[in-house]
C-alpha cells in the first residue's frame, strides 16, 4: 500500500487515509451559520475520498470574526446546522474535524472579493481587540482595543465553549488556529504584541496566552478524540517568531496535550518577505518532527501526487494538508490512487460512484 493511503490513527481516531481538506474560509455564512454551500463544498471532498475535512476558521464569538460571513459556534442553535454537515462528512468515511477562532485585529473585514479591507460600524464592522493597541497595517488600518485580562479570560472561555460546542455537534477532531496573524499569533509575535504584563515581553509572556487556551481546550476536549493547532512558525519579518522558538513551543503544547500540529506561517504583517514555493513548509514541517516528537501536518503548494506520497515515505510529515488543489479537484485523492497504483475506485469512492468507474 501507498503511504498517502496508509490508515493513520491518532488517539481513537483512524483516518482512512492521510489526505486532509485545509480549513478554507468560504464567506458564506450569515450570523455563523453554517449552510447549504457548507454542505455541498465539504460534502463533496468527503465524496472525493479525503481522510479528514476541517471545517473553515470558524469564530469562537461574534467579534472574534474576520468577516460578517464567517462561519461561527458562538451560539447553542449553531449546533444542529454543523451537526448536519459532521454526520454527512463521517458517513462518506472522512473524520470530520473543525477549526476554531478569534481573528483579533485583523477582525470586522469585508469579504475578499469585496474589498477585503476593515468596515466601520455604520456597515456593520465592530470594534475589534488584540494584545496591542496596534493596527494590522495595509487595507487594515483599525487601531484595535488592547485586551485587558478581563478580555483575554472572556476570550479564553469563549474558546472553552466553542469545543464544547463541536463536540456536541459531532465532531471528532478539533484545531485550535494559532496561525495568520490572528488572536493567538498577535501574541506570540513580537511584532504585534507590545505588552509589558505576563503575556507580553519575552518568550514565556508571549506563548502564555497560547498555552492557557490549549490546556482549557484540552480540559473539556476528550481524551480520546485528537486535538491539533495550526501554528505560524515563522514570521518572514524582521523581529518576528523564529522556527526555533516555535519547535520550544511545540514542546510544550504537545506535554499539554496537543496531538498534531499543523505548520504554517507569516501573515502577521504586510511587510513579509514569504519564499514562496513548491512544498515550502515541509522542510520546516520535518524539522519539527523531529526536533518536537510530534505527528506534523503542512499544506502549501503540496499539489502533486508523487510529492505527497514522497514527504511521507521519507517520514518528513505524517499527513498532508491540501487546500487550493483540493477546490480545483474534488476527486483529487481518487486521481493521486489511480496515480501512484492504489485501489482508486473501491477504497476511496463511494459504491454510487465506485460501480460505474471500475
Amino acid at each position: 500500500m501507498t503511504k498517502l493511503f496508509e490508515p493513520l490513527r491518532i488517539k481513537d481516531i483512524t483516518f482512512r487515509n492521510r489526505i486532509a481538506v485545509s480549513p478554507m474560509c468560504q464567506y458564506s455564512s450569515v450570523d455563523g451559520f453554517p449552510n447549504e454551500w457548507h454542505l455541498v463544498h465539504l460534502g463533496s471532498r468527503a465524496v472525493g475520498g479525503a481522510g479528514l475535512v476541517i471545517m473553515e476558521a470558524t469564530a469562537v464569538s461574534p467579534d472574534g470574526r474576520i468577516s460578517l460571513a464567517d462561519s461561527g459556534i458562538y451560539y447553542e442553535d449553531h449546533v444542529e446546522p454543523f451537526a448536519r454537515i459532521a454526520r454527512f462528512l463521517k458517513q462518506y468515511g472522512s473524520c470530520a474535524g473543525i477549526q476554531i477562532a478569534h481573528a483579533g485585529r485583523k477582525a470586522s473585514t469585508n469579504k475578499p472579493w469585496d474589498g477585503n479591507d476593515q468596515i466601520d460600524k455604520d456597515q456593520g464592522g465592530w470594534d475589534t481587540i488584540a494584545p496591542s493597541a496596534l493596527a494590522f497595517g495595509g487595507k487594515l488600518e483599525k487601531i484595535p482595543k488592547e485586551m485587558t485580562l478581563e478580555d483575554i479570560a472572556r476570550v479564553q472561555c469563549d474558546f472553552v465553549l466553542a469545543a464544547k460546542r463541536a463536540l456536541a455537534a459531532e465532531f471528532e477532531c478539533l484545531e485550535i488556529h494559532f496561525a495568520h496573524g490572528y488572536l493567538a499569533h498577535e501574541f506570540y509575535s513580537p511584532i504585534s504584541n507590545k505588552r509589558t504584563d505576563a503575556y507580553g515581553g519575552g518568550f514565556e509572556n508571549r506563548i502564555r496566552f497560547l498555552l492557557e487556551t490549549l490546556a482549557a481546550v484540552r480540559e473539556v476536549w476528550p481524551e480520546r478524540l485528537p486535538l491539533i493547532a495550526r501554528l505560524s512558525v515563522q514570521d518572514w519579518a524582521e523581529g518576528g517568531v523564529t522556527l526555533e522558538e516555535s519547535i520550544e513551543l511545540i514542546k510544550r503544547a504537545k506535554a499539554a496535550g496537543l496531538d498534531m500540529i499543523d505548520v504554517s506561517h507569516g501573515m502577521i504583517t504586510p511587510g513579509e518577505n514569504i519564499p514562496w514555493a513548491p512544498g515550502m513548509m515541509i522542510e520546516s514541517a520535518a524539522r519539527i518532527r523531529r526536533e518536537a516528537d510530534i505527528a506534523t501536518t503542512t499544506s502549501w503548494f503540496i499539489t502533486h501526487p508523487k510529492q505527497a506520497e514522497e514527504t511521507l515515505q521519507s517520514s518528513e510529515l505524517d499527513m498532508v494538508m491540501l487546500g487550493r488543489e483540493l477546490l480545483r479537484d474534488p476527486y483529487w485523492p481518487y486521481h493521486a490512487a489511480r496515480e501512484l497504483g492504489a485501489n482508486a475506485s473501491r477504497d476511496i469512492l463511494p459504491v454510487q460512484y465506485a460501480r460505474a468507474v471500475e
